[in-house]
Order: structure tokens, then C-alpha cells, then sequence
């Protein structure tokens, strides 16, 4: 089981700034688990790795990402066992996001939330399905909701 954060990256030098990309990290249930009990003393990759039961390239690649780390005299990598804690959960924050007005839904086409045109509404036990069109391409959308919660929406003739 992973799951995945998105957050844009920061710019690598000698770069312009401006070509940012959207990149995906995929963090295991084990390191999300892991990480709030790590000791508060520096690990190298190889014992952090071992300890999250992850690879060493892994943490080498998530240093692109933000990862806290320092470098000694020799050059060698230096993870904070709290540090890393800390990155873990602040990466795998949910995104806000926007809920949805009592009269909206969310269109796969247009891929965003918009106004329900001559919704219907049916009922299957507790469950409704508000079915309407979206005002911008004109493409049925679909909404679902519970039999008490949806009957003070402002819609359109009941079928059943």
C-alpha cells in the first residue's frame, strides 16, 4: 500500500525556474508508519534504509525532493532521525481541496466542479444519484448523496 503527494520541486541550479514540473513521490505504508519512531540521532541512508526497510537509492532520490539531510567533512550523507519524521508527515499532508456547493458535481470532461443543469434526482433506498448536464460540454454528470442530506437541494423533477 503507497501513497502518493504531489508538490512541485524546487529548481535545480543552472536552470530557469520556470520549467517546474509537477512531481509524484510514492512514500510505503511501512516509512509512514516508521518514521514517527525513529530516534532523534543522525542515520546514514544504508541504516535509515534498513531501519524504514526501504532502499538506500530511495532516500538518495528523495533528497531531490526536500528530503533534510546534511554532508560531513568526507562528503558523507547524514539523515536526522526527527528531521525525516517531520518531512514525512508535512509530505504527506493532504492537499485542500475544494468541496463541492450543494448545487454542484464534478465533471470528468472538463475536470472541475461545475453548476448542475435540470438536475434529476433518484433514489435507491438511502442512496441518491443527482444525474444533470454540465453548461460547459454539455456532458451528463453524476452526483451521489444520501436520501436525508440531498432533499433540500434545489432540483428538478423527482423520478424514482
Amino acid at each position: 500500500m503507497s501513497k502518493r503527494t504531489e508538490f512541485v520541486t524546487a529548481g535545480i541550479p543552472n536552470k530557469p525556474m520556470v520549467k517546474q514540473k509537477r512531481r509524484t513521490i510514492r512514500l510505503s505504508h511501512a516509512v509512514i508508519v516508521r518514521a514517527p519512531g525513529l530516534l532523534p540521532m543522525w542515520y546514514t541512508p544504508g541504516e535509515l534504509a534498513q531501519d524504514l526497510g526501504i532502499s538506500a537509492r530511495a532516500l538518495r532520490d528523495w533528497q531531490r525532493f526536500g528530503l533534510p539531510y546534511r554532508r560531513d567533512e568526507r562528503g558523507h550523507i547524514w539523515i536526522d532521525g526527527r528531521q525525516f519524521a517531520a518531512w514525512v508527515k508535512a509530505v504527506c499532508q493532504p492537499r485542500p481541496g475544494r468541496g463541492l456547493n450543494q448545487d454542484e458535481a464534478y465533471c470528468l470532461h472538463c475536470r472541475g466542479p461545475v453548476k448542475l443543469i435540470n438536475p434529476t434526482r433518484r433514489r435507491h433506498g438511502n442512496q441518491v444519484t443527482l444525474k444533470g448536464q454540465c453548461p460547459q460540454c454539455g456532458n451528463a454528470i453524476y452526483r451521489g448523496g444520501r436520501h436525508g442530506e440531498s432533499a433540500e437541494l434545489p432540483l428538478g423533477p423527482s423520478v424514482s
